[in-house]
């Protein structure tokens, strides 16, 4: 009998997996679009804040946060002074030691040794090298002497490679040779990998023989440059922090334990080399230190390493220069300062930004950040959602209706399915053709079972209802910005669009903005409309596209629907051009009350939605009212969708 195994499917991305959903995505940007806000910015503002819920991932901002708090902590660790501090404090040590041991000593090549004692300079390095070939008289203060030789090795050393200082714990010459021969083998595969010779297998045989002394453990000669690079930076700029003198010191310093430990040239090399390699690295900026514990040479250029990660991680974080992308962020660098959870946020948000695109609810063309028809869809519906969910009960049954939009009430008769037909199928009467063209099957244990053709199927015959051309004409003028009422306007606009796509898709709907000039806009351009910063309302203009829409469907029922915040101030000239004045001149609005008299005739009813109180707006709307026999309503902006819909569906309902 075959036994099987299940486990963990690891060559690739499971393929029994659901798709990624990012419709919770796309609805939290649609919050930010329905607004007011660019799909780039809504996107942006979405990886910033993260996606709370089921898939809880924190985002761009808490992570910031988390960076500028670690900044903070490194900044307050301690001073960078340290290693000079306690090279000071063992050589006064060194000295004192030496003189308590010369002091009881009568004889003259005692004082003379204080006298060289009290030649000493003042500066350390100076001090130390010029005590280098002193013979001491006090053991105790010659093995000092030798703990600061040994303390500035290991400090030196630690501040370029960062695994030495353990290394180097003991003072053993075996060890010291061992650094000098990787210094030199590193330099000679850095300078074969300058001459294109260098291979993997070379740097393998590097590591095998040196490894334990780069706890970093990189990969290839790539990694291990940026590891000593940046370190190499962080030492720099630890100098460049450091007052003058103190910066004089710690140089002498290092330079005179390069040269005693036989290392200078080929640390030079490698500094060259690493510089070259890695300019962009901040190698002379820095930083300010405010804590008051010292710090030894290589803890403070740890602390200065992982600051400038920080730094160049925050600025990545920001996204806040041109182009910025979530790609831009260097995982690496977030997993050695937020750890591996943080990693795992970074990589579900570029999920989100990635999945919006292949699943068709993003485009980029051109560099720029488009939303497709599919995005604009479902905009339209949350749009749509929020409109029923401030209706009455009773009102929102007439959304949710399941037959709306159909063709009329069922007459009770079936006729032959024709390709097109949206009308209900008729099971039975379809079941019933099958039965009769041989279609049945019966199977012992099995049942029976009607194979159905195209043929066989039926459609329920329905009234016929009346079809609707609506013109929604929507106010693009730079008012509607200032006064806050853009982004209701907007949602409105998607809200009637989505309305009549799902539930009255027999119905011609156009939706015409205008400011000093009108235009027709399309579905897919709604949810990054955004104002104009022009001057001029002009309705004339937009009524005159909407009675072309309603000539070119005369057979359909006219809705006419004007949402603005001002009476009109521009119309069309006969040349084309729009004229503008304010305040409004005569023939502005003789024009367009002339095209609201057309509008009468077609018998299209005008209803219009003023978002502002101005005496001259009441004044000409009372006026299209009286010509018209339309209706004026004055929502708040945050219900003028609610207004609008439910006053489509009103018509719609009496049509």
């Amino acid at each position: 009998m075959t036994a099987y195994r299940y486990g963990e499917f690891h060559d690739g991305p499971d393929p029994l997996a659901p798709p990624y959903d990012v419709r919770a995505a796309l609805d939290e940007m649609g919050d930010a679009i329905l607004s007011g806000s660019t799909p780039v910015h809504a996107l942006r503002d979405l990886l910033k804040r993260g996606l709370p819920g089921a898939q809880d991932r924190r985002g761009l901002d808490d992570m910031l946060r988390e960076v500028r708090r670690r900044r903070r902590e490194l900044r307050e660790r301690g001073r960078l002074d340290g290693t000079l501090e306690q090279a000071r404090a063992l050589l006064d040590k060194a000295i004192g030691q030496e003189r308590a041991e010369l002091f009881p000593d009568p004889s003259d090549d005692a004082r003379l040794r204080e006298a060289e004692l009290d030649a000493v300079p003042d500066d350390t390095a100076s001090a130390i090298q010029q005590l280098t070939p002193y013979e001491w008289r006090s053991a105790a203060a010659r093995q000092t002497f030798q703990e600061l030789r040994d303390l500035l090795r290991r400090e030196v050393l630690d501040s370029q490679f960062k695994g030495l200082r353990d290394a180097l714990a003991d003072p053993d010459p075996e060890a010291m040779e061992r650094v000098r021969q990787m210094m030199s083998d590193l330099n000679d595969m850095l300078d074969k990998d300058a001459r294109g010779e260098h291979q993997q297998a070379d740097f393998d045989a590097f590591m095998a023989k040196y490894g334990d002394l780069f706890p970093e453990k990189p990969r290839n000669l790539n990694e291990l440059v940026d590891v000593l690079a940046r370190r190499a930076a962080a030492t720099q700029r630890m100098l460049a922090s450091m007052t003058p003198r103190q910066r004089e010191e710690l140089g002498n310093l290092i330079n005179q334990t390069l040269d005693q430990a036989g290392l200078s040239d080929q640390m030079r090399r490698l500094g060259e080399a690493l510089a070259a390699r890695r300019p962009d690295l901040a190698w002379d900026s820095s930083e300010r230190m405010t804590g008051e514990e010292p710090l030894g040479m290589g803890d403070a250029v740890t602390a200065l390493e992982e600051l400038a990660d920080l730094s160049q991680l925050e600025s990545a974080l920001r996204q806040d220069y041109p182009g910025a992308r979530l790609d831009d962020i260097d995982e690496a660098a977030v997993r050695r300062a937020l750890g591996r959870s943080a990693v795992d946020d970074l990589e579900g948000l570029k999920r989100i930004e990635r999945e919006l695109e292949e699943q068709g609810y993003l485009l980029r063309r051109r560099g720029k950040l488009e939303l497709t028809p599919k995005a604009v869809r479902r905009l339209g519906e949350t749009a749509l959602r929020r409109v029923f969910s401030s209706l009455d009960a009773g009102r929102r049954g007439d959304h949710d209706q399941h037959d709306a939009g159909s063709a009329g009430e069922l007459t009770g008769s079936s006729r032959p399915w024709r390709f097109g037909d949206e009308q209900p199928i008729d099971v039975v009467r379809t079941l019933v053709n099958g039965v009769r063209g041989g279609g049945l099957r019966t199977a012992p244990g099995q049942g029976a079972s009607v194979r159905l053709s195209v043929d066989d199927f039926e459609v329920a015959e329905t009234e016929r209802r009346s079809a609707a051309a609506i013109c929604l004409l929507v106010d693009l003028s730079y008012s509607m910005a200032l006064r806050g009422t853009w982004a209701a306007a907007k949602q409105t606009a998607l809200a009637l669009q989505a309305l009549v796509a799902s539930k009255f898709p027999q119905d011609a709907v156009q939706i015409i903005g205008f400011s000093n000039y009108a235009r027709v806009l399309q579905p897919d351009e709604l949810a990054g409309l955004d104002w104009d910063m022009v001057q001029g309302t002009n309705l004339h203009h937009a009524l005159l596209i909407a009675g072309r829409h309603l000539d070119r469907h005369p057979d359909f029922e006219p809705v006419v629907l004007v949402v603005t915040d001002g009476e009109p101030t521009a119309h069309l000239m006969r040349n084309g051009r729009s004229a503008f004045e304010w305040p409004p001149s005569s023939e502005t609005l003789e024009l367009t009350l002339a095209e609201v008299d057309k509008m009468t005739r077609r018998r299209a009813t005008i209803n219009i939605f003023m978002l502002a109180g101005d005496d001259r707006l009441k004044e000409f709307v009372d006026e299209v009212a009286r010509r018209n026999g339309g209706r004026v309503f004055s929502p708040s902006a945050d219900r003028l969708g609610e207004y609008v819909v439910s006053d489509f569906l009103r018509v719609r309902r009496a049509r």
